[in-house]
């Protein structure tokens, strides 16, 4: 280990791109702590606890939203429009032709950060109004409305641009992809407040739930890494003309990766399942009585574990297979396969070919959506078992730490590799 960062010390851009991702995080941490002009954020961390959507929303701001920052939103509207883009990919055929060229997709980018301010305008508004109605306070002298809110929306909004900005500089850098590592960074932040309120509550009853806790935590951390490496090597071979007239096949593999969704399917999932109960609150003091009635149980129903957890279980599983059938397309690939000469051993060129890839897709993701929903109701289970509030496995939290850890290490390692290649 310490020999791989001396090595890394020793190569010049290797080691200044990792400087400037230190400075970018640091301006980043600084950021996080700036509040917005007229905004007291007295007692919102006990509001954002008990609000599943706010709570995820802090996670991927970075833990900004505590202190109604002026990056309060973090890239949030951006991941938003990228998914957005994403599925429009889907739907209409000339977008998913722009995704194959690198033009289209350059243009496809460019659309996405005009996309992303007035995403960030809508979600700040919406931000800022739902914490109004909650007991979110507009602090020293103005209101909910008028300047205190234009104000607001336009600094929030402006610091999304920032971080978007921010965290497309570190990706130049060829060393993680930098908006990942912004949430990384939040995660990691709030590593500490978290071991100091265990402390502040920990009592002598508490230490069977302290060790289950670390032991959980320890084993989702090798299930995340097994779970988001492991992939299906499908053998491919191709026939290679040779002189003579005679041919050779080549031998390859088509991977098949177990966690095709990433963290999308989950961002998919809490979008839709806080949306009733993000509605009914506005509805809760409505003037017929039916209506109220009927808000009041939406928000009861999504408050109660099993309902949430069955629900949020379901969407997550779903999804997963959702989006895995817009990122792997088994008749693309075996058109692909048929036009490149290869063919999977066993399986004729063609429909079967694209039947087996179906088949083996849906297997495998069979397993890999039911972890997924695992790991995104780990904070549940979790706390459902221990009883505490304080002592809580993030699944969603520790799938991005592992990840971006994961992807950033295999950068530098292939930086390392190209620069002992060059000097060989």
């Amino acid at each position: 280990m310490w020999e791989t960062v001396r090595r890394i010390w020793k190569i010049k851009q290797l080691r200044n791109s990792l400087l400037f991702l230190v400075l970018c995080i640091s301006i980043f941490r600084v950021a996080a702590h700036i509040t917005v002009p007229g905004i007291d954020a007295a007692g919102l961390d006990t509001f954002l606890n008990s609000n599943q959507f706010l709570g995820l929303l802090n996670m991927f701001s970075g833990g900004t939203l505590e202190n109604f920052s002026i990056v309060a939103l973090g890239i949030s509207p951006y991941i938003t429009s990228s998914i957005i883009f994403q599925l429009l990919g889907m739907i209409f055929p000339q977008m998913e032709d722009m995704q194959k060229e690198a033009t289209g997709r350059e243009k496809i980018n460019r659309w996405t950060r005009w996309a992303t301010a007035p995403l960030a305008l809508v979600q700040s508004f919406a931000l800022v109004s739902l914490i109004g109605q909650q007991g979110g306070q507009l602090g020293s002298g103005f209101a909910i409305e008028g300047f205190a809110l234009i104000a607001a929306l336009i600094t929030m909004s402006a610091g999304t641009i920032f971080l978007m900005w921010l965290g497309e500089l570190m990706t130049e850098k060829n060393v993680g992809n930098g908006i990942s590592i912004l949430i990384l960074a939040g995660i990691v932040a709030g590593f500490p407040g978290f071991l100091q309120q265990v402390a502040a509550t920990y009592t002598q009853a508490d230490l069977f739930n302290l060790i289950l806790f670390l032991v959980l935590t320890v084993v989702t951390i090798l299930a995340v890494v097994v779970v988001n490496e492991g992939q299906r090597n499908i053998p491919v071979q191709y026939a290679r003309g040779v002189r003579g007239g005679a041919s050779r096949k080549v031998q390859s593999h088509l991977p098949m990766r177990v966690n095709l969704g990433g963290m999308i399917p989950i961002i998919f999932a809490i979008s839709i399942i806080v949306f009733p109960p993000l509605i009914a609150q506005f509805f809760v003091e409505a003037k017929t009585q039916v209506i109220r009635d009927l808000a009041t149980f939406v928000i009861e129903a999504f408050a109660n574990n099993w309902f949430y957890g069955i629900i949020y279980f379901t969407l997550v599983f779903g999804f997963t297979f959702f989006y895995a059938t817009v990122v792997f397309r088994p008749d693309q690939v075996a058109e692909n396969l048929q036009k490149q000469g290869g063919f999977i051993p066993g399986v004729r060129p063609g429909m079967p070919t694209e039947n087996y890839l179906g088949w083996v897709r849906n297997r495998i993701l069979f397993g890999g959506a039911s972890f997924l929903a695992i790991i995104a109701l780990l904070p549940v289970i979790v706390q459902g078992i221990t009883g505490s509030p304080n002592l809580v496995v993030g699944g969603a939290s520790i799938l991005i730490v592992v990840s971006v850890v994961i992807d950033m290490v295999k950068q530098v390692e292939s930086q390392i590799q190209m620069r002992n290649y060059d000097v060989k």
